[in-house]
């Protein structure tokens, strides 16, 4: 009788252990199948950060000193003007230019995001915007050429020698003619919309493509479908060979064509190197007397013309 009230004892004493045993180990099972490892882990340190670096760039790049990333336009990709200017701006200033050829739209973006030093860009009222908001300092007024309307020889739309670009448009779009747009909110895109607003006309349909391309792309894709798109003279000049296009409108006021160049503010994003020396190297390049000569010969022992006309020094365009 003892022993037997000796192991109850016992077992009164050790079950209440066991099950704080089991439970404890279920407990640790849970918090592993859950979270994994339970130890804490340190976090990172705030200064191990990449610097934001440019679009376009190789991931995980950095952004050298020497280096002065440019949003620009397509049309001076296309036209070979920046391959021209690259090796002058080493030799004149030592930096090395790293454009990025894009839409105007999403070169001011590139501005307004910190990812570029300096922007060379055609569309007025939205660089306005920029320099307003005073991410864009040192706007200065650059070049200019125009658009142009190009279509078929056939020119099933009748639009040729049309002096309002507007009615060229118009006829187009009555015609139900194929008219290949960019589509992509460059300055080229911004001027075409504008022509269509004038006309009173949203354009829409199986006539109306959008390529969502640079201008090169998109003159290519006109000439394969036989339709008419909207360019800049300087990039159809330096392609004419390859296409079946001709000018058929050119000359309305409204298809004047403007570059601007400006660096970006370094005080808007101080977490972010804005090569700001550089940036103004660049807008201080452009606009020198020896680069502005330049640009107005710029093409003409190719084309018989020149593909853009200098205007640094002239009064700011609205």
């Amino acid at each position: 009788m003892r022993r037997k009230n000796q192991r109850a004892g016992w077992t009164r004493v050790l079950l209440p252990v066991m099950i704080l045993l089991l439970l404890a180990l279920a407990a640790g099972c849970s918090g592993q199948e859950q979270g994994g490892s339970t130890a804490p882990q340190e976090p990172e340190a705030a200064g191990n950060a990449s610097p934001p670096v440019a679009a376009g760039q190789p991931a995980g790049a950095e952004r050298s000193s020497q280096d002065v990333i440019l949003a620009t336009t397509t049309s001076t990709a296309d036209t070979g003007l920046l391959d021209a200017l690259q090796p002058l701006f080493k030799e004149k200033t030592g930096y090395n230019l790293k454009p990025i050829a894009v839409g105007t739209g999403q070169a001011l973006q590139m501005g307004r995001d910190g990812n570029a030093d300096a922007l060379l860009v055609h569309a007025p009222a939205s660089e306005k915007e920029l320099v307003d908001d005073g991410i864009g300092i040192d706007y200065r007024l650059v070049m200019h050429n125009d658009f142009i309307i190009v279509g078929p020889a056939g020119d099933a739309a009748g639009i040729k020698g049309v002096s309002d670009a507007a009615q060229a448009f118009s006829r187009i779009s009555q015609g139900r003619a194929t008219f290949v747009s960019r589509g992509d909110d460059s300055g080229t895109h911004k001027k075409e919309k504008e022509i269509w607003g004038k006309a009173g006309i949203k354009p829409a349909g199986d006539w109306y493509v959008q390529s969502g391309e640079g201008m090169g792309q998109t003159l290519t894709i006109a000439s394969e479908r036989e339709g008419y798109t909207l360019t800049d003279r300087g990039t159809y000049l330096a392609l004419k060979g390859n296409l079946r296009l001709e000018i058929l409108v050119e000359g309305d006021p409204v298809l004047q064509n403007i570059y601007h160049v400006m660096r970006v503010n370094p005080e808007k994003f101080p977490n972010i190197p804005i090569n700001s020396k550089g940036g103004k190297a660049f807008v201080d390049f452009m606009v020198s007397p020896e680069i502005q000569k330049f640009i107005v010969n710029f093409g003409v022992d190719k084309y018989g013309s020149p593909l853009f006309f200098p205007d640094a020094g002239k009064e700011q365009a609205s």
